[in-house]
């Protein structure tokens, strides 16, 4: 049986992963930097699992999240970075993506992953474990909600690349790229939701069970590593 960190994990994306981990019959950690009771409900309701509540984006977290789910289980098998934060700016808008706001985005985004991934390498090696890191399609397309958060992104993406090269074989690192996906962040989105619908070949946006499926698969497909899958229904090959 694995055990399973999913960061940001009381909703959207990083829930909809984590349950669908234990539905698979892993042990769950939830995780949040808030939405504390929303954490402690989901965890309570999945025998076995934990949450803890973390801000990837500072250091002394990222250790004191990975200590307590060795005190608690004594192994770690899958880290799922799925934490992260972007701002809405249009692209044309250079003045309003400040060097401020590059830096909010890239603390979490990159430098969290980067530091959490770190923290949990001595225990990922010796589980023969694996990363799956969820990025988004503005990280491969020049699209996204803002420059400095598709900026954060590509960088995700080829951070991803680079650790599966030297930390194979005993960790294997990829990542997912999401399109349009129906989440709270996205609720009010409606313009770009038409759009992706409209021009998508698969005619729909996505969900987050959708991601869930290929992070799942990532973590359980022992000679894939390296890799940047898009689960986009299709939007990058018509933008």
């Amino acid at each position: 049986m694995r055990v399973v960190l999913v960061t940001g994990s009381t909703s959207g994306i990083g829930a909809a992963t984590a349950l669908r981990f234990a539905d698979a019959g892993d042990t769950v950690v939830f995780n949040s930097r808030r939405s504390v009771e929303a954490g402690e409900q989901l965890a309570s309701q999945i025998p076995g699992s934990l949450y803890v509540q973390a801000d990837i984006a500072k250091t002394d977290d990222c250790t004191r999240l990975i200590n307590e789910v060795l005190e608690h289980y004594g192994q770690l098998d899958v880290l799922v970075n799925n934490a992260g934060t972007t701002k809405m700016i249009p692209h044309y808008d250079l003045e309003a993506a400040s060097v401020d706001v590059w830096r909010e985005i890239f603390e979490v985004n990159v430098f969290g992953t980067w530091s959490l991934s770190v923290a949990a390498m001595t225990t990922l090696r010796a589980a023969k474990g694996c990363i799956v890191n969820v990025s988004s399609v503005a990280g491969v397309r020049p699209t996204g909600s803002s420059i400095p958060y598709a900026a954060s992104k590509a960088a995700v993406n080829h951070m991803t690349a680079l650790l599966a090269k030297v930390v194979g074989p005993d960790v294997r690192v990829n990542a997912v790229a999401p399109g349009m996906i129906d989440t709270p962040w996205t609720a009010n989105w409606d313009t770009i939701r038409a759009r992706v619908s409209d021009l998508a070949p698969l005619k729909r946006t996505g969900t987050p069970s959708d991601v869930a499926d290929v992070i799942v698969a990532l973590a359980s497909t022992p000679y894939v590593t390296g890799q940047v899958v898009c689960v986009d229904g299709g939007i990058s090959l018509a933008t």
